[in-house]
């Protein structure tokens, strides 16, 4: 684990996300990192396919991921 250098701006705003959707301030910019680690991965996908992607890879191996169209 390590520390990052951010603007006072974009910690003001991770702070704001992170009251509406109920996370740590560690854990609203971790998601915002892997959301965009996984954006610039897959360029052509839409952020819900992103996320159905991820949600089918936690939730049951099995599952076979189905894009949104």
């Amino acid at each position: 684990m390590g520390i990052i250098k951010i603007s006072d701006q974009l910690h003001d705003d991770i702070r704001k996300s992170s009251q509406v959707m109920s996370r740590s301030i560690n854990a609203q910019a971790e998601f915002w990192i892997k959301m965009g680690r996984l954006a610039e991965l897959n360029p052509t996908f839409t952020f819900a396919e992103l996320i159905a992607q991820e949600l089918a890879s936690t939730i049951d191996q099995d599952i076979p991921y189905i894009g949104v169209k």
